[in-house]
């Protein structure tokens, strides 16, 4: 069975994608390889940031991996905060104050269209792959 290493530290998210690929693929985490590296998402799109982290494992780990990032998107802001979602108020991943920030940013402003964003990169075989979900909904 081919083995995949997600890089993620987000158990949840670990376990659902093991759930769904249970018998078709294995699934690791980075705790499992060993990587307890802070893996550096420095680009300024959702792409780069998941392509990154996917070639950082396979750089440094050998493995195919997948990794992914998620933004939220507000239309009326431009699509921000989007890849800069996390640390939207600051570096301390505060979500509590990304959300007040942005509910203080949207005050009075009629459009409410926003989207939950998300790409995933996959390298397997040598290849790379990038594939994206969208939810859309209102603030």
């Amino acid at each position: 069975m081919k083995t995949l290493v997600f890089a993620t530290n987000n158990k949840h998210k670990l376990d659902e994608v093991q759930k769904i690929t249970s018998g078709l693929v294995n699934i690791v985490s980075l705790e499992d390889i060993g990587c307890h590296d802070d893996i550096p998402e420095t680009s300024d799109t959702l792409e780069g940031n998941a392509l990154q982290k996917a070639r950082y494992i396979k750089e440094y780990y050998g493995f195919d991996c997948f990794a992914d990032d998620t933004g939220l998107e507000v239309e009326a802001l431009n699509n921000a905060p989007g890849v800069y979602s996390a640390r939207y108020a600051g570096p301390g991943h505060d979500s509590e104050a990304n959300m007040n920030k942005l509910l203080q940013e949207m005050n009075n402003m009629e459009n409410r269209k926003a989207c939950f964003r998300t790409v995933i990169a996959l390298l397997l075989n040598g290849q790379e792959y990038l594939f994206e979900g969208i939810v859309n909904g209102q603030i």
